[in-house]
């Protein structure tokens, strides 16, 4: 089995130098190769893909602005492998990760699979608290972090494997994002393949974002969500509710608190003091634990309007997505 790593990449050639000096101190012993895929960027990358042309097997190709997830599709379709890694710019690959896929897949072979992220020593404050917020059981149940359950997991576009029989049956990606992943996902589920997590096949996340632009991202998480409700209510679930019923419930313990009834603010207080405890020993900082705690009340904040206002305008009054909501979908 060959491995193709996919790799988009937009005005983020920094990125890429890292992702790629990862790969090159990979441990697997077998051949793989890189295509990355510049999606109509500014700021190309290809002076830094020439300076790794002896050290990996490796593809630079330069399209028109279309989507991470066309560009995927693009790599997909100019590789030679038979098995398609896709990675997001901003991760680093641990030096064992294709050995533990291979491992996997030689194990109990699945045409999909999705792989947990993890942060390092060498992320900013700001980032390890973003990745606590993401990954944590606490907050998103652990789907980011490997706690999700292993069968019927819904791979993340960021660390993602998919077999080149599944891609030319589905035909990859879709034109929504985010979302593009849990849509390929559910598609292919309705075509009769599989997808599995590989709990042992992370990576190192690296979200090179602020505060603002992590609310923008999980806003648009948040927007995503009721879309694919409505084209797939089937594996529509009550937990894509929680931060919209958690910012709804914040509300009314205030209210409640106004009128001298402190039980319900009393019960958030909690979950935040938890929240910090345990940012802060996961991590072994004061600071990082607080700054969790803001990256969970923004990612919550974010999410739950996003989803409210989604779940309004596309479930309830039925508008067309692609109109209320053209910053979700790119034009291939």
């Amino acid at each position: 089995m060959l491995f193709s790593l996919i790799i988009p990449v937009y005005n983020r050639p920094d990125e890429i130098d890292e992702l790629l000096a990862s790969l090159s101190a990979a441990s697997f012993q077998n051949p793989f190769e890189v295509v990355v895929v510049e999606d109509g960027s500014s700021i190309p990358c290809e002076h830094i893909i020439e300076a790794y042309r002896g050290k990996l097997d490796i593809s630079y190709y330069f399209k028109l602005n279309s989507g991470p997830g066309d560009s995927r599709n693009f790599g997909m379709q100019k590789a030679k492998g038979d098995y398609f890694l896709i990675f997001d710019s901003d991760c680093i690959i641990p030096t064992q990760y294709l050995d533990e896929v291979a491992k996997a897949l030689h194990e109990n072979y699945v045409d999909c699979f999705g792989g947990p992220d993890q942060a390092l020593d060498s992320f900013s404050d700001v980032q390890k608290a973003i990745n606590f917020g993401m990954t944590s059981f606490l907050t998103t149940g652990g789907i980011r972090g490997g706690s999700e359950k292993v069968n019927k997991f819904q791979p993340r576009s960021f660390n993602m494997g998919l077999s080149k029989k599944a891609f030319l049956s589905s035909g990859g990606f879709g034109d929504i994002h985010p979302g593009e992943d849990p849509d390929l996902s559910i598609r292919l589920w309705k075509s009769g393949f599989t997808t599995r997590l590989f709990p042992n096949a992370y990576v190192y996340h690296k979200r090179r974002i602020d505060w603002a632009k992590f609310y923008k991202q999980v806003n648009k998480f948040g927007k995503a969500r009721p879309i694919l409700n409505s084209w797939y209510p089937e594996y529509a679930k009550p937990t894509f509710f929680f931060p919209s019923l958690f910012l709804l419930g914040m509300v009314f313990s205030v209210g409640m608190a106004v009128f001298g009834i402190y039980f319900f603010v009393a019960c958030y207080g909690l979950y935040f003091l938890l929240l910090l405890t345990v940012a802060t020993f996961g991590n072994k900082s004061l600071k990082i634990g607080l700054l969790s705690v803001v990256a969970v009340c923004i990612q919550f904040y974010g999410y739950g309007i996003g989803f409210l206002k989604s779940f309004l305008l596309v479930q309830w009054l039925g508008k067309d997505p692609k109109k209320v909501f053209p910053e979700l979908f790119f034009k291939a």
